[in-house]
């Protein structure tokens, strides 16, 4: 290269703003940051989120229903976070705390603010018994519904059984499992949903059927 052109061009660089910082963080991280650093429980936390999240996503695919991403995110992540101290309030339906003071936790990410509202619709329907309202109300009540059955419906009631023998026991959990097997499978809504939750509700009750024949009807349980 000719002198001059090589001086223009290392001009021209040193010219050029320097992007040593990484750019912000996006409000997502912080979210599931948030998250894992409240949300530690085997029936309940970052897992928990992190299934409903993909779940709802793949069954709003499925139905090729239109989902805004960003609602669906924050609300999975979220959706539990009164279960858990300082949030929760014994007293209250814990979807309905967590939709109150979401807005509060999502403020400071830099989630987009306008979007909330149906944050907080999609928490505060995402129980099997309550009735959504929205297309992410709708996939996320269904995808918290099914983790309620299946092997990880098991699996994270049985987490909940005190392992120093106080209670819940395994004995005390088990009207838990036998109540999510009654009621959940007829709330789950979407047909997405509806497609996977036989199969489920099905491993659940052969799960609940072998466990009561290896422990003589749940007495040595």
């Amino acid at each position: 290269m000719h002198p001059l052109k090589l001086l223009l061009a290392a001009l021209a660089l040193t010219a050029m703003p320097a992007f040593a910082d990484s750019p912000p963080t996006d409000w997502r991280e912080k979210v599931r940051a948030f998250n894992m650093e409240h949300c530690k429980h085997p029936a309940w936390g970052t897992s928990h989120s992190e299934r409903d999240y993909r779940l709802a996503k793949a069954m709003a695919a499925t139905d090729k229903a239109a989902l805004d991403d960003d609602v669906l995110f924050a609300a999975a992540y979220l959706h539990d976070i009164a279960a858990f101290k300082p949030y929760e309030k014994p007293d209250l339906d814990h979807s309905d705390v967590a939709a109150d003071i979401v807005g509060q936790i999502l403020a400071p990410t830099g989630f987009p603010m306008d979007k909330l509202p149906r944050v907080q619709a999609a928490i505060r329907e995402h129980m099997y018994y309550r009735t959504p309202t929205n297309p992410e109300s709708l996939y996320l009540h269904d995808a918290d519904a099914l983790d309620w059955l299946g092997a990880i419906g098991a699996a994270r009631i049985m987490a909940l059984a005190d392992p120093n023998g106080a209670q819940p026991d395994g004995p005390a959990v088990l009207p838990m499992l036998k109540e999510n097997l009654r009621d959940v499978p007829a709330r789950v809504l979407s047909p997405a949903g509806k497609a996977l939750m036989p199969a489920r509700r099905d491993l659940l009750a052969k799960w609940l059927e072998t466990l009561s024949a290896e422990t003589d009807g749940f007495k040595t349980l």
